[in-house]
């Protein structure tokens, strides 16, 4: 690891991940997993091995679409999109707030109409690349709560920080914090 990297094993790969300010004391490791099809498709591999059954998965706007895309084309299971905003076909939305670590603002998820009903009585899986103050996965499990959905399970690829001391979510590989 140099100084400005952390060299991250998961899914059988290796990654150097470049490391990001996030204040004077604090910096994280970028995990982006778009474009990087070899790890997407193996992290998905990995998890699917790992979670419990489910019925539909669910992911947040955007770093965890190409996760949730590959576990649903590997299961054959349909995946939501939790969105940062609504959109023009989006009908009778439903709105939860979000205050992410990678994100400076504070941010809204919005599922349709269609795709609340959707979650109804189905047993579902929260999927996201990263958890680590877990505020986007409680936005999901808002959501799904409000569609009158069963949370099954919590996944991600990697737990940042003190998330890698939860019972209650599943990841392949711990993300340490980098503290100066």
């Amino acid at each position: 690891m140099s100084q400005d990297t952390y060299t991250l094993q998961v899914a059988g790969l290796t990654r150097e991940l470049a490391l990001c300010p996030v204040n004077e004391t604090l910096d994280i490791a970028a995990f982006v997993m778009f474009s990087d099809v070899e790890l997407t498709v193996a992290c998905a591999t990995e998890l699917l091995k790992v979670v419990p059954e489910h019925d539909v998965l669910i992911t947040a706007e955007s770093k965890g679409i190409p996760l949730a895309y590959e576990m649903s084309r590997q299961s054959g299971k349909r995946y939501l999109l939790a969105r940062k905003s609504k959109k023009l076909y989006m009908k009778n939305t439903v709105e939860v707030q979000v205050n992410s670590i990678t994100t400076a603002n504070l941010q809204k998820l919005y599922l349709d109409a269609d795709d609340m009903a959707y979650l109804k009585g189905r047993r579902v899986l929260l999927v996201d690349d990263v958890i680590s103050t877990g505020e986007s996965i409680h936005a999901l499990e808002q959501l799904v709560t409000h569609a009158d959905g069963e949370i099954v399970g919590r996944a991600c690829v990697l737990a940042e920080g003190d998330a890698a001391q939860r019972k209650d979510i599943i990841f392949l590989a711990p993300l340490p914090l980098f503290f100066k």
